[in-house]
Parts: structure tokens; sequence; C-alpha cells
């Protein structure tokens, strides 16, 4: 026999109603005599699979009509098939504990209300059926704000779907939903939005990778989705890599590839991202290897390369030694490359259309030959499939007409060929890729009339 833990249902349910969520179910608790037992006896019937086992429900509960002999003790709560008036429900320990009066058997009305519930089982109650799914992966969560996209089918729920969030994520204090297309609003790939819930406080701060950012989520771009994506490809960087971050936003990537001592000009063309991309600098103390700017991302590609190659620069870091050494600091020094290693182009509606900023990359900024080609690291949009074949050849064709140079799918290790990454669907019928090669050689030194 197994209880019925699921709230009460209201489908109708337009503004919520918490005190609906009250519910009783009848089971049976083992009365605990000589507190001093408690522990013992509740290992006893943990033993014998006696005692309730029920996620987020205690099963040590007050006697709920203590006698004298038990004046402020406990109970314990039981499985529901344990009928404390009928004992051919009980077990041998069970039996032996009531025999030798260490407990006895008693009727215990388990009362569960709102607060017992999750979120999602909330959900499941006041929603229309197999609705949840969709509102689920319509959610997620920026520093304190809560920040929802809600199809046009749950807009009648809007204002109870953002208490029962708030209610269940103490760490959420304004709840948002989107209502534009990200982009739509501004070049700058900010969204108008409405509050739900809370003030209208956008100013958040978030951690990631053991870095710490403080923006307006308003006048910014910032997906939490795209953390493992972002450790992904530091994880990909080597210390003292040169690394040209041309859409960086406020540094997800550049400011953690700087803490792991990689050279890293980070570029965004929006004031506020680009305000907050210093501010991140500053506070997570990477200013030794992350510099930032704020410009045309075409023109930063082939301008970042071209004045790279002509800077001499070094950084010095200094160590704390033991006291037992002459010198209370240890140097080492490190030398920023003349070329990148890695462009990171992470504007997936449109970085595709900067590949041509590529073209005689090298020849425009008098780089000989044989010099090491950086890998290019450009994120799209394009359809889903199951295995994403057709998608990674529609990439790579559209690599190709770019560059005019032949692109085919790959581990792009080779020239001419593309890694094509699958990284989050966005859309029922769209997804997110990253496409990664090395820029060809004959790409690079083409000569630019």
């Amino acid at each position: 026999m197994s209880l019925d833990m699921r709230p009460p249902i209201n489908r109708a349910m337009r503004t919520l109603d918490r005190s609906f969520f009250k519910k009783t179910i009848p089971i049976s608790a083992a009365r605990v005599f000589q507190n001093n037992q408690l522990s013992k006896l509740r290992n006893e019937l943990s033993k014998s699979g006696d005692i309730l086992g029920i996620e987020r429900i205690s099963s040590i509960r007050p006697d709920p009509e203590p006698s004298k002999k038990a004046s402020g003790n406990k109970c314990i709560l039981l499985r529901p098939d344990l009928k404390h008036n009928d004992n051919s429900t009980w077990g041998n320990t069970m039996s032996q504990l009531v025999n030798t009066e260490q407990i006895s058997l008693i009727p215990y009305d388990l009362q569960i209300d709102y607060d017992h519930w999750t979120y999602r089982e909330i959900m499941n109650a006041i929603l229309p059926e197999d609705a949840l799914d969709g509102l689920t992966a319509a959610f997620q969560q920026v520093g304190h704000v809560g920040h929802m996209n809600l199809p046009d089918e749950y807009l009648p729920y809007k204002q109870m779907i953002a208490t029962v969030l708030q209610d269940k994520n103490p760490t959420i204090t304004t709840i948002i939903n989107k209502v534009d297309d990200v982009g739509q609003a501004s070049v700058y790939r900010t969204f108008s939005y409405e509050v739900l819930s809370g003030p209208d406080d956008m100013n958040v701060t978030v951690k990631e990778q053991d870095c710490i950012f403080l923006f307006n989520y308003a006048k910014v771009y910032w997906n939490s989705r795209l953390n493992t994506e972002h450790e992904r490809h530091v994880n990909l960087f080597k210390e003292g890599d040169a690394i040209c971050d041309v859409m960086g936003g406020i540094g997800p990537f550049a400011i953690p590839a700087g803490k792991k001592k990689c050279f890293v000009w980070a570029n965004d063309l929006n004031p506020e991202s680009y305000a907050a991309l210093k501010d991140g600098i500053a506070r997570n103390k990477v200013a030794d290897f992350v510099l930032p700017f704020n410009e045309d991302g075409h023109k930063f590609i082939r301008r970042a390369t071209a004045e790279l190659y002509k800077t001499d620069r070094e950084v010095v870091l200094r160590k704390k030694q033991s006291r037992s050494k002459p010198q209370p600091f240890q140097e080492t020094r490190m030398t920023q490359p003349k070329t990148f290693s890695h462009f990171l182009m992470n504007l997936p509606a449109t970085a595709l259309t900067f590949l041509p900023s590529f073209v005689g990359l090298y020849s425009g900024a008098n780089i000989s030959k044989g010099t090491p080609l950086p890998k290019i690291h450009v994120y799209c949009f394009n359809t889903k499939s199951d295995d994403n074949k057709a998608e990674g050849e529609k990439i790579c064709e559209e690599i190709s007409q770019h560059l005019n140079f032949s692109f085919k799918p790959g581990d792009g290790s080779k020239e001419g060929e593309v890694e094509v990454i699958d990284v989050r669907d966005v859309a029922p019928k769209k997804r997110m890729f990253c496409a990664s090669f090395i820029l060809p050689e004959e790409v690079a030194h083409r000569v630019v009339e």
C-alpha cells in the first residue's frame, strides 16, 4: 500500500490559494514511552522496514495525544499498511516492541500543507495536465532574479506561477517575464520584460567559475544556461595563450580565462557590457591579463590582430615566499604572445557574418607566413535533428561561403575541417551550435584589394 502524496488538484485556480493545499492522511505511529530509547527504536524499526519513508517528511513527530506516562514524548510514523488496530499487519520486530511495552501503536493524522510541496508539484495541481515540461524550460535564475519566458498558453496563469516560484525559491526576490525575443528590442541582445513579483531590481550578482560578476540584467546579455559552455572553452585555453573575445559581453569567457593567466583582449559593442566587463576585471583581479574594449566587432578582429603583433608586453607575477627565504617575493615573468591562439564569437544570430573579417587577416597585419594560425570558435543557430548531420553540413557550407574556402565536418584539428558542437535547444525547431576550425593559411594570407 502506498500513500497518495500528491497535492489536491484545482485546475480552475487563477489566484493562488495556499490554504487549498492542506491535506490529512490517516496512518499509524509508534508511541515511544521513553525518549532516551528513541534513537534505538528508530534504528530497529528502520531495519525492519516499518518506518514511513517519504522524502521531506520527518518520521519523528511529537506524540499527538500524550498520556501521563508518555508526556512530552515522541512517536515514529509508520508505513501505511501497518495498522494500529490490526496486529496481523505487524511484523516480528513490531510485535516484540509492543509486547515488551517499549512502544504502543496509535492512529496518527499526517497533516501536509502548501509548504510541503515543491514548485513542480504545485504547478502539476493547478495547470493543465501535461503542461509542466514547457514551463520548466521557460525559467532560469540570474542572481536574485527569476527570469521566465512564458509561452502564450501560460500567460493566464502568470501571476500565480510567479508567486509559487518565489515561494519555493527563497533566493529569488524578483520574478520577470520576457515579452519579446532577445535582440528584438536592441542590437545589444537585451529584451523587454514585465515584473510579475517583487521589486523591479535588475542589479544582480552572479558567481561562475569562481568569478564574481555584477551587472544590470536589463541592460546586458547574460544566459545562465551557458555556464558549461563558458567552462568548456576556458578548459581549452592554455596558460599564456592570447585570446580574442570579439563579442565578450560582461566577460564570462574572458575573466575566467584571465584567472588562468591567459592574455585576453575582450570586446563588446554595448557600453553597459563594457562597463560591467571593466568592473569584473577589477573585482576579480585579472587586469594584468584581460584588456577591455568597446567597439564594432568587425573592426576589432583586424585591429586587435595587428596591434597585438606590434605590441611588446610582459607581466611580472610576484609570489610570496616563506620568511626563511632571503627574498620575500619570487618573481616570474610572462610574455604576451604576438598572435591570438583563439578567436571567440558568441553572437549566434549574426556571428557567421563576421567571418569575412578574417580574410587577409595576416596579410593585412603584415604577419609573416609560417606564423601559427588561430582557431575560430563561432556560434550560430540552425535547425535541429537527432544526429545534427544535416545541420553540420549546412554550417560548413555557410562558413565556406563567407571565407571562400571549402570546409567539411570533422574534429576541427585539420585545415578545412569544422568541429560542430551542439550547445543547446533554444526553441522547438531551433538549436544553438558552436563551430570551431583552424583559420586556413590561404585565407589568413590572402591579399585583399
